[in-house]
């Protein structure tokens, strides 16, 4: 993806917000979900750009059948591929409409039709157009009838359309189940977190506090609490390599690695790609952090 100067603006709300809320909410239940709310809205514009990129791909791959269709039916009427291109491109094909343009300027300047169209599959970066264009292209080459060709590229790529949209329809139960369990796995930290391990801590008397470091460790020298020092780098680092290894920080890490993984099996599942899972992942991530932080900071 290109650079957007919007990178630099979100980037800049998201150092704010960190200072603000170092400033303003240190020592609260909110601070360290404030802490996630700043890098959320700092690299929120990359990840909008990156989500928006693969809806435009999967509007790209939807219109594309129409574009070789409209092709077809213009090589039917009489008129040479190149001449045909450069009719059918004055059609609107939504987010397709530019690339074949493209296509249909190459084509004007004498580029040869083969390799404009390569070049068309190419920059749309979607891979069942490039399948397709480079089964035409070697029609071409070979002389072959592409009308034909045409034709069965179109009802190949509408059938690649159809069993997309069917696997889609039949997960969407178990996306929901999927988001169901992760809330209740969430639940069940919370759970284990607050009530079972102070609990345990109480029947063992093992606390040991450290009057210098802020460190809480129950459960036999196992840290619980750390609170994190702000004084010094050398301070924060310690205290950051402490969390860590606290309970609380490995409850955290591991509501985040349920939620990343949850996220991109259910995008593997829905979509076939993993790509579109690190939405779901992000939204789960999103969640757990507030959820297991917040019920930290209750406690």
């Amino acid at each position: 993806m290109a650079f957007n100067k919007n990178y630099i603006l979100t980037f800049g709300m998201g150092i704010v917000i960190l200072i603000l809320d170092i400033a303003m909410f240190y020592h609260t239940l909110w601070f360290i979900p404030l802490i996630v709310v700043a890098l959320t809205i700092g690299w929120s514009q990359y990840w909008i750009d990156f989500f928006m990129n693969i809806q435009r791909q999967k509007n790209i791959e939807a219109r594309f059948p129409d574009f070789v269709r409209y092709l077809a039916g213009a090589i039917k009427s009489g008129m040479p591929v190149s001449r045909a291109i450069i009719y059918v491109s004055k059609t609107d094909f939504g987010d397709l409409t530019p690339y074949v343009k493209k296509l249909a300027n190459q084509v004007e300047w004498s580029i040869p039709v083969h390799k404009a169209l390569n070049t068309f599959a190419n920059e749309t970066k979607n891979a069942v157009i490039r399948r397709a264009i480079a089964t035409v292209v070697e029609a071409e080459r070979a002389g072959g009838n592409l009308e034909d060709v045409l034709e069965s590229v179109t009802n190949s790529v509408i059938e690649i359309k159809k069993m997309k949209q069917r696997r889609r329809a039949s997960i969407q139960g178990q996306i929901i189940q999927n988001y169901v369990i992760f809330i209740v796995f969430l639940v069940v930290m919370i759970v284990v977190q607050n009530m079972v391990v102070p609990y345990v801590t109480a029947i063992g008397e093992t606390e040991s506090r450290g009057s210098d470091t802020g460190i809480i460790a129950p459960l036999g020298g196992v840290v619980e609490k750390v609170n994190f020092d702000f004084s010094s780098i050398d301070g924060f680092l310690n205290s950051m390599r402490a969390w860590f290894t606290s309970l609380r920080g490995v409850f955290l890490m591991i509501a985040l690695i349920q939620g990343f993984f949850t996220g991109i099996v259910i995008g593997k599942l829905a979509e076939g790609q993993m790509a579109p899972g690190l939405k779901h992942s992000l939204i789960l991530m999103t969640i757990a952090f507030f959820v297991i932080t917040l019920s930290q900071g209750v406690v």
